[in-house]
């Protein structure tokens, strides 16, 4: 029996397209089905840098928004830098796949905003050079801006390596029967043969607000930090999974207690605290959050609905026991006692939920 969820959800599933398709394919095919369109889009994200002295790079690769025939929002398909295995590094750029790389978010944001996703690479500068007074420069298949000084601040390239593969599904938030919801994307991908990658992960997205006060979200630390390893054999954690992380020791310590808002966001601060952790609180931890949500980051990848649902139906109960202004219990010492007790706190908030929903009113 799949787990029914209650709360508003948001799902990223990482998927791998088969040699010769892209999420484009996926995109393109979704559309047709439900008479709508595809829409391009850039996607934000990083990756490490080979230049001396820098870090990384800033980067922007093409994705896909399917929106249905009212103009509704379907999902996006976009690239995961995380996933590599899978991939031939030697393959040539497929026509049509480029990237833009900057070093700065600021620069970034400003060419994601000037820069068309569906254009082609020779003019993907084009627009912001314009703002600066500039033109490009091609250096083999490379195009380079510079501003008036001769600073260079992006590339646009073309993408090979089988970039245009990786495929990321970003539902919207999901208010109810997230089981048909999940299955209208996740058939037609199976149809089409996209596969599970070595290094997939699924990551839920629930609203913030109910665990924005301190009891809820001290639970919360207590629950990912305390429980780790059993929460990880439970939910069959992918090992190979990358931007992973135990919370950092300050916000646990902080947990530990009693604390205020002021002593969970100071602990974060202190600790570092990054969405590339167990569990992604940053938003919870800000007056303006760019989404704001709890993420969970450590569902194994999966391809049918049920799969995702039923950990995340464990899920959605423990974080329900997060709420209650009781402390979460301590895990136990025996590490074979985890996953029991784990699934005994689960079971209890059930039996709670299904007393309530009987409860003469």
């Amino acid at each position: 029996m799949t787990a029914q969820l209650h709360r508003r959800t948001g799902f990223e599933i990482e998927l791998m397209a088969p040699a010769g398709l892209s999420r484009r394919t996926l995109a393109e095919d979704l559309a047709a089905r439900s008479g709508g369109r595809v829409q391009p889009v850039w996607h934000s994200d990083s990756e490490p840098s080979l230049v001396p002295g820098l870090g990384r790079f800033l980067h922007l690769t093409q994705g896909f928004a399917v929106r249905r025939a009212d103009g509704s929002l379907l999902c996006t398909l976009v690239d995961d830098v995380t996933l590599l295995a899978d991939l031939d590094p030697r393959t040539a750029p497929p026509p049509g796949w480029f990237r833009i790389l900057s070093d700065d978010s600021r620069l970034i944001n400003l060419l994601a905003a000037q820069s068309d996703p569906g254009g082609t690479l020779d003019e993907a500068l084009d627009a912001t050079a314009r703002l600066w007074g500039t033109t490009t420069e091609r250096i083999g298949s490379v195009y380079r801006l510079n501003d008036p000084a001769g600073t260079t601040i992006a590339l646009a390239a073309p993408q090979g390596a089988e970039r245009e593969r990786p495929c990321e599904i970003v539902t919207p938030p999901l208010t109810g029967d997230h089981g048909a919801a999940l299955e209208e994307l996740l058939g037609p991908a199976r149809e089409l043969g996209f596969t599970v990658p070595r290094e997939a992960a699924v990551h839920l997205h629930l609203d913030g607000a109910p665990f924005r006060r301190p009891h809820a979200l001290a639970n919360v630390v207590r629950l990912f930090a305390h429980w780790r390893e059993p929460l990880r054999t439970l939910l069959q954690t992918n090992p190979a999974c990358r931007r992973l992380a135990p919370l950092p020791e300050p916000l646990v310590a902080a947990a530990a207690g009693n604390p205020s808002e002021d002593d969970l966001r100071k602990a974060a601060t202190d600790g570092e605290l990054t969405k590339f952790f167990d569990v992604n609180l940053t938003q919870l931890l800000t007056d303006t959050p760019l989404r704001d949500t709890i993420e969970i980051r450590i569902l194994p990848g999966a391809v049918h609905a049920d799969d995702i649902l039923n950990r995340a139906g464990l899920l959605e109960l423990l974080l329900d026991r997060c709420l209650d202004p009781e402390p979460f219990p301590a895990a136990p010492e025996a590490p074979d006692a985890g996953v029991p007790a784990l699934l005994d706190v689960a079971a209890g908030v059930l039996a709670e939920r299904s007393e309530s929903s009987t409860a003469p009113h």
